[in-house]
């Protein structure tokens, strides 16, 4: 079920007299129609605010001054200067974003060495940026900040795989359920039973981490009930997330594992730190990265076609 998006109630906006203009740009990029012109001054007159800001970046004269429920803190970061200067459109090195995004890899080989705290709150707070349905921005991020807490996540999962796999290893039981229509245990003992069987007796034999592959921290992607759709914003945090890692020197991983667990079993939850009522949509694992590639990689080429039919 979509939840409808939480509202700021008018007036929504503060708007400096003195220095408005009455010129409209607001009224133009506001997706909600909550301004208009009076006695030559723009103010809010709706009950309809998605509090996004639009009106505060195009105020020529800055005359909105404050947005309901928007925090300059969290454009403040610890770990480098940000640039609060609007980038045009056009004006960004193309090539250098794309070198980013195809620089960045899935990390298996992580150095020992703690990853500050600092580092993850910017990261957090990065990952903010993304957009998200009709403004919600009920996203939330849970900083795993060390190897001990990583390893309290790790062995709730391991628990939740072990009961998994032992239930699928029942033939009678994966036969009776896809009698039934529900073929997701037979379709897992397909394809991951004998993965995970392996990789718990390696971790408890060998102490291997083939879970979090040695990482250092972790960051837990979820949302708050009430966003249109939560899924979806929370893995274009994600991205956001996963490029500023690389950009600062940090390998990272999603580790998916954790969130099939979490969708099942309570107790995975709570080893993330996630309160009751929150769904988790990723969980990154980063550290500072033991492996260096020569090159990026090509990919598949991927479906592409034209709504029109045109096109060769």
């Amino acid at each position: 079920m979509a939840y409808p998006a939480p509202m700021i109630q008018s007036p929504c906006v503060d708007i400096d007299s003195a220095l408005c203009t009455g010129c409209g740009l607001c009224l133009g990029v506001c997706p909600s129609e909550a301004l208009e012109v009076e006695a030559g001054m723009a103010q809010a007159t709706a009950e309809l605010c998605l509090g996004c800001g639009h009106c505060q970046a195009v105020c020529p004269v800055g005359a909105v001054t404050a947005v309901a429920g928007l925090d300059l803190e969290a454009s403040r970061f610890a770990t480098f200067a940000a640039d609060d200067r609007w980038l045009p459109f056009g004006e960004a090195d193309t090539a250098a974003l794309v070198r980013l995004m195809r620089s960045r890899r899935s990390c298996r080989n992580y150095l020992p060495s703690p990853v500050p705290r600092e580092l993850l709150l910017d990261l957090a707070k990065i990952g903010a940026t993304a957009p998200s349905g009709t403004n919600s921005q009920r996203w939330t991020f849970t900083l795993v900040p060390d190897r001990a807490a990583l390893e309290r996540v790790g062995s709730a999962v391991g628990d939740f795989f072990r009961r998994l796999n032992a239930m699928a290893q029942r033939p009678w039981l994966r036969r009776g359920l896809a009698l039934f229509g529900k073929r997701e245990l037979a379709d897992y003992y397909e394809r991951y039973f004998d993965t995970v069987r392996d990789a718990l007796l390696r971790h408890e034999e060998r102490g291997e981490d083939l879970l979090f592959h040695g990482a250092a921290a972790g960051i837990a992607v979820g949302s708050q009930p009430g966003a249109s759709c939560p899924a979806e914003d929370a893995l274009l945090a994600t991205q956001n997330i996963l490029l500023a890692a690389h950009a600062m020197g940090l390998g990272t991983c999603l580790i998916g594992y954790v969130v099939e667990a979490a969708r099942r079993d309570p107790a995975v939850t709570r080893a993330v730190g996630l309160p009751e009522g929150e769904a988790l949509y990723a969980f990154i694992a980063l550290g500072w990265p033991g492996e260096r590639w020569a090159r990026s990689a090509g990919r598949r080429m991927p479906v592409m076609r034209w709504a029109d039919g045109g096109g060769d």
